[in-house]
């Protein structure tokens, strides 16, 4: 379940994400960069990071912050799961914390590690609530937060982020240098510092996902080519690398996987 956030809330955050899994076999789950950064509660289960060949497991923090990803991470559970994901805007934790964003490329983090111990706090409440409450309880605690923050001057970034989302990521950075007025090397330097990616990786995830909407959407005679044309892959096989570079699979596998939880979130098998 998607959940909207207040309006003071968007310039940080997406939306939330209420996700629940029954089961109570070992499951697999692939995550993969959607060009934004996520802070995950796992509320009655501790999910699983690896597993080696001799059934060694190693388990994440109950609550933990993933960085921008590289290219995905497949997680395992062994029990039922409810999570919680507060999906942050691409700028969104560099805005909130301060710290740079490049410190959690492709990192996961407990949140201890990162938030005072008021989360701590907030987990335990929100084991034991509703989702209305829980709603409630993460926008509290979101508000409380910006609200001891100084405004920081994020222009030069969010100007950029609107022109790459609205070319749907197909941009060149002398386009982007226009555009904006800046070198591309304040921007690589900005980008680097309030998103964890330079320009030109984050278009291309961008560009990946506007695939996977036209993909989703595609009338029953369409064809995947076509549509990799139209996203501004120079054929299908540089689709289906890019595509395998970042999500382990190809879009053929994607499309008929019957267990996915969000965009970059499915459930996979051993």
């Amino acid at each position: 379940m998607q959940v909207s956030v207040p309006k003071d809330l968007l310039p940080y955050i997406k939306h939330y994400l209420f996700l629940d899994n029954t089961e109570t076999a070992m499951q697999k789950f692939r995550l993969f960069s959607d060009g934004n950064t996520g802070l995950v509660f796992s509320l009655k289960s501790k999910l699983i990071s690896s597993i080696t060949k001799h059934e060694i497991k190693e388990y994440l923090p109950s609550s933990f912050l993933y960085g921008q990803l590289n290219g995905f991470k497949d997680l395992y559970s062994e029990n039922e799961i409810t999570l919680i994901i507060v999906v942050f805007q691409p700028n969104g934790i560099h805005q909130l914390l301060g710290i740079p964003a490049n410190e959690f490329h492709d990192a996961i983090i407990p949140v201890e590690d990162i938030f005072n111990h008021e989360i701590i706090e907030l987990q335990e409440k929100l084991s034991e609530q509703n989702n209305q409450t829980r709603v409630e309880l993460l926008n509290h605690f979101f508000k409380s937060l910006i609200a001891s923050k100084s405004a920081s001057n994020q222009f030069i970034i969010n100007h950029s982020l609107n022109f790459i989302i609205n070319n749907k990521g197909q941009f060149s950075i002398k386009q982007l240098v226009e555009y904006t007025g800046y070198t591309e090397r304040h921007l690589e330097r900005k980008f680097k510092e309030c998103i964890g990616l330079n320009p030109k990786k984050f278009g291309n995830v961008v560009r990946l996902h506007h695939f996977l909407k036209l993909l989703k959407n595609k009338p029953n005679d369409a064809n995947i080519t076509a549509i990799c044309y139209d996203t501004g892959f120079s054929d299908q096989s540089h689709l289906i690398k890019e595509f395998k570079k970042h999500t382990g699979i190809t879009p053929t596998e994607y499309v008929y996987n019957t267990g996915k939880l969000t965009n970059n979130l499915i459930k996979r098998t051993f």
